[in-house]
């Protein structure tokens, strides 16, 4: 009796596909807080305290009361929905570990960045980083008590961000608020591949 051969067992569930995100932006803008907050594991974390050996190195502008620093990466896991699951590694914010930065984009499929009004200027550095190699992202503005209520519009002006590049208003600190940010970053990076296909069909015809 003849009978059809299954790469799949029968009722077995679906692998889930597994996606990188990077959560990148300034110093504490809170990249560590957001990885905390969607995480549905235990983050891991690499914070070290801020000692002497920082002043006049680290930045706190702005953020003086800030006593922790991440010095490699945070990690974190969130289920958007059966079947995708992201991996989180929030990148360090200051200068002398942007070392890092290239080996912990590899695999990336897209970015959030992360800004803060108070000091905008401070994710200029990683707009232009995936700007630059293509990477997919979107501008989260954390909206600090203390923060200036600027609209979404005067952001991307202020950042000189293509039209077509979304800027979301959010609070780290509510897993709702951050869980909006990676859904609209998967839209974003959907809405980039789609793009980038049509353009290669065309190219080809």
């Amino acid at each position: 009796m003849d009978s059809k051969r299954s790469d799949t067992v029968e009722g077995a569930a679906a692998m889930p596909v597994a996606v990188k995100i990077l959560v990148a932006g300034g110093f504490g803008v809170g990249k560590t807080t957001l990885v905390g907050a969607v995480s549905e594991i235990k983050p891991l974390r690499t914070e070290e305290v801020l000692s002497e050996r920082s002043i006049g190195v680290d930045d706190t502008t702005g953020v003086e009361n800030k006593t922790t620093t991440t010095v490699a990466m945070d990690f974190g896991r969130i289920t958007i929905r059966p079947g995708l699951v992201l991996y989180l590694f929030g990148t360090p914010g200051q200068d002398r570990f942007w070392f890092m930065w290239d080996e912990l984009s590899l695999g990336a499929l897209g970015a959030v960045v992360l800004a803060d009004t108070r000091r905008l200027a401070d994710c200029f550095p990683s707009v232009d980083y995936f700007e630059r190699r293509g990477v997919p992202f979107i501008v989260g503005v954390n909206c600090f008590d203390d923060g200036f209520d600027y609209s979404t519009d005067e952001v991307r002006e202020a950042l000189d961000l293509e039209p077509e590049t979304p800027v979301v208003l959010c609070d780290v600190r509510e897993r709702r608020s951050g869980k909006q940010l990676l859904t609209t970053l998967i839209g974003q990076v959907i809405k980039m591949h789609n793009t980038k296909r049509q353009e290669e069909d065309v190219s080809v015809s």
